[in-house]
């Protein structure tokens, strides 16, 4: 953590101008991160900050769309007929696991109940559960186990909205069926003691669980004690803000929140999420992909200015990820191992160095460079550096980079030479995000940060 007292050890790195706007800069981030810590046992989240999402049910079977019954227009007595169909044989929770921890994953989040009201786990309260399919089997239960021995923290995804339940006020709003169904009778009070009871289901009949993942609130319902349930039987479970209250972190997803993709820093806890798949989070037959420089630039613009990231899978009906997304997986592991120690080690520090589309970490004396969209070129000045580091490193391949502090025709209004990266591999990594780590030895601050 970044201590605000020990700012002044880093004034003679800088030009004597630019120092008062960069301290204010550095204190605001320094003031942030430590309003970010909850001080208790949900402080995990900030640890393990890349996480596995798994949106998986019956819809896997069509394969389509995680709402296929919804934007298929699939009636309902139709639909649940899939359930009869539901025998994933081939479903391993270990092989999951293996793949999330290829990946540099720390935990995983999966989805117990979709927007379709099937559920993976041996609830009590509807018949409509893989208990009574073919399959026969606790989904969530054998995961659960699987996670519990690898000491792997375990999310559970609960959708709020249910097109199965015959007391969810289905009325024709966004991710809801048009109108009730035969045979149904609304009342949303009725449903909400259901969902408490599969609430409570599911944080104490599958041990200790790390985290709780709302979606899809239709109504806006307030109700904290729903919240405060869950923190007294799970209090290491970390809750998103898609439930009944704010929650403990935000949830900006696939980018579409622009606010939050490009804010210098973010104000409260957050866990962005994304998909491999460019239309479905579920399992789709054909589908099609975002690029590895799309997710990895993503993934580093989130994780630079210190938020967490789920990055979605979406298993077949037989239970096995799907070869194209698992190989994306393990391309993505493969980068951020290289780099990890820019994101788990350091703090955002973007307030310190001005370089357009470039994002800063730092621990101590060493900064780390996000370039996450990509440079135009094969070099760049760091303003306002004006001290040559005692080396410079390219994280992606452990390579040396040129570096000289000189004067550039571009600066000779001010006069002023400032430091230079130069020949870097822009073409040869044009498939990557980069990450530039600067050393500085420690005369050069007074103090420890």
């Amino acid at each position: 953590m970044i201590k605000t007292a020990a700012l002044g050890a880093a004034l003679p790195l800088f030009s004597a101008d630019p120092v008062p706007g960069i301290l204010k800069d550095v204190v605001s981030l320094s003031s942030t991160a430590s309003q970010l810590k909850f001080g208790d046992g949900r402080d995990w989240f900030f640890e393990k900050r890349f996480g596995m999402f798994v949106h998986w049910g019956i819809y896997s079977i069509p394969a389509w769309h995680e709402q296929h019954q919804w934007r298929a227009r699939v009636p309902r007595q139709e639909y649940v007929k899939l359930a009869a169909q539901w025998n994933p044989r081939k479903f391993d929770p270990d092989k999951w696991l293996d793949l999330m921890q290829e990946a540099g994953m720390k935990y995983i989040t999966v989805t117990t109940k979709h927007h379709d009201g099937f559920c993976l786990w041996d609830t009590r309260q509807t018949q409509f559960n893989t208990m009574n399919t073919p399959y026969k089997k606790d989904i969530i239960g054998m995961l659960a186990d699987a996670c519990h021995k690898r000491e792997i923290p375990l999310c559970l995804y609960y959708s709020i909205a249910d097109w199965n339940h015959p007391n969810y006020p289905n009325q024709g709003r966004h991710h809801e069926l048009p109108k009730p169904e035969a045979g149904d009778q609304p009342d949303w009070d009725r449903y909400m003691d259901f969902l408490r009871v599969q609430v409570r289901e599911l944080c104490t009949d599958y041990g200790q669980i790390h985290g709780f993942w709302w979606d899809m609130n239709v109504p806006g319902y307030k109700d904290p004690s729903v919240n405060e349930m869950i923190r007294k039987l799970q209090p290491k479970a970390v809750i998103n803000n898609r439930g009944f209250d704010d929650g403990d972190f935000g949830t900006p997803e696939r980018d579409f929140d622009t606010a939050a993709a490009g804010a210098e820093k973010l104000e409260r806890a957050t866990e962005a999420c994304q998909s491999v798949g460019m239309e479905s989070w579920g399992y789709k037959s054909d589908e099609d992909y975002y690029s590895d420089f799309h997710l990895m630039g993503s993934i580093d613009r989130y994780l630079a200015r210190g938020a967490n990231y789920l990055l979605n899978v979406g298993p077949t009906a037989e239970g096995v990820i799907p070869e194209k997304s698992a190989s994306i997986l393990k391309r993505i592991g493969k980068w951020y191992s290289s780099v990890r120690e820019s994101f788990e080690l350091a703090e955002p520090a973007s307030g310190i160095i001005r370089v357009n589309d470039v994002l800063v970490t730092r621990r101590g004396n060493t900064f780390y460079l996000h370039l996450h969209k990509g440079i135009p070129g094969n070099g760049f000045k760091l303003k306002p550096l004006d001290v040559k580091p005692v080396s410079v490193t390219l994280l992606n391949d452990g390579r040396s980079i040129d570096h000289i502090v000189n004067l550039s025709p571009s600066d000779h209004t001010e006069q002023k030479p400032y430091l230079r990266l130069r020949n870097l591999p822009v073409n040869e990594m044009a498939d990557s995000i980069m990450v530039i780590k600067l050393e500085y030895s420690k005369d050069v601050f007074q103090r420890k940060f």
